[in-house]
């Protein structure tokens, strides 16, 4: 399952992924990975949960990023859920290439049993259509 957190920047987007991320690592029995574009909320999510800044590792676009998620697949089998925090710039991904992106990421979702959650800097209202099911809070 894909879910998206969307809203415009500044409209409260990574307060609500982190909280979101907390409660799943406390209920969860697996593996819990987030994803950002630093470690700036390391203090902020719940230690065990498995942080990952993306600037550490060299990836360029959308498909490298794709890449880079199945190899945290591939090595940890425990794997129950992936946040990411700033997707757009996480995986360089342009706004006409949501769409391509999320669907991949849905195939991902259905082969391994793994959730994600993504925060996407977007008006609600610009969302493609194909996606609007998979909203889970629009700010």
């Amino acid at each position: 399952m894909v879910q998206i957190i969307v809203g415009e920047k500044g409209k409260g987007k990574t307060k609500v992924i982190i909280n979101q991320a907390n409660e799943k690592m406390i209920h969860s029995e697996g593996t819990v990975v987030y994803i950002d574009k630093s470690n700036k909320h390391m203090y902020e999510l719940n230690n065990k949960l498995r942080l990952i800044s993306i600037k550490d590792y060299l990836i360029e676009n959308y498909n490298e990023f794709l890449g880079f998620i199945c190899g945290i697949i591939s090595q940890d089998h425990d794997l129950e859920c992936v946040f990411v925090d700033s997707f757009l710039k996480v995986a360089h991904i342009s706004d006409n290439e949501i769409e391509v992106v999320v669907n991949k990421l849905k195939r991902i979702s259905d082969q391994y049993h793994i959730d994600f959650v993504l925060s996407i800097s977007i008006a609600s209202k610009s969302t493609p259509e194909s996606l609007e099911n998979d909203i889970l809070v629009s700010l």
